[in-house]
C-alpha cells in the first residue's frame, strides 16, 4: 500500500468512528456515558484533523512531517485498571440499556477494526514511512481497552466510568 493510500483509509477508519462516537453521545441519556462518548468524538476529530493535514501534505510535496499525533487522554492502561477498581467499589447497581450496550459494542468494533488496520500499516509498510502510524497504534490500543473496559462495567455494574477523574489529568 502506497502511504497517500494508507492515510486515506486511515483517514476513514478515524471518521467512522468519529461519527459514532458524536451520534452516540446525542442519544445516549446516561451523562457519563453521554460525557465519555463525546470526549472520545473530540479525540477522533482530532485524528481526522491530523491525517487531513498529512494527506494534503502529501498531496503537495511527496512528504509528510512527522509530527506527533496528540491525545486527550492520558498515556497508558494503568488509569483504566484503577477507574474499574474505582468503579466496583461504588453501591448498587443500574441495568444498561439496550442502546447503551449496542453502542459501546459497536465502538469496540470499530476501534479494534482501526487498531488492527494500524498494526498493518506498522508492519509492512517502508521504514521511513510506518512513523506516521506507531502513534495512532498506541492510541487505539488504548482505545480499544477503554472501550472494552466500559463495555464490562456497564454489562456487569451498568454504569460508566466517570470520565473527569481522568480527563483532568490528560496531557
Amino acid at each position: 500500500m502506497k502511504l497517500d493510500q494508507a492515510i486515506s483509509t486511515a483517514l476513514d477508519y478515524e471518521v467512522k468512528v468519529r461519527d459514532h462516537y458524536v451520534k452516540s453521545a446525542r442519544k445516549l441519556e446516561d451523562p457519563k456515558g453521554k460525557a465519555l462518548f463525546e470526549l472520545l468524538g473530540r479525540e477522533e476529530e482530532g485524528h481526522v484533523a491530523y491525517l487531513k493535514v498529512r494527506l494534503e501534505e502529501w498531496r503537495k510535496t511527496g512528504k509528510v512531517t512527522q509530527a506527533p499525533v496528540e491525545t486527550l487522554l492520558p498515556r497508558g492502561v494503568a488509569w483504566i485498571d484503577e477507574a474499574k477498581k474505582k468503579l466496583s467499589k461504588r453501591p448498587g447497581k443500574r441495568v444498561a440499556t439496550g442502546s447503551e450496550l449496542e453502542a459501546v459494542k459497536l465502538a469496540l468494533q470499530y476501534e479494534k477494526e482501526a487498531s488492527g488496520f494500524y498494526r498493518t500499516l506498522v508492519r509492512d509498510l517502508p521504514e521511513g514511512e510506518r512513523e506516521l502510524f506507531t502513534g495512532f497504534l498506541a492510541i487505539e490500543d488504548g482505545h480499544v481497552a477503554l472501550v472494552a473496559a466500559q463495555l464490562d462495567a456497564v454489562q456487569g455494574l451498568g454504569f460508566w466510568f466517570d470520565t473527569m477523574e481522568f480527563q483532568l489529568e490528560a496531557g
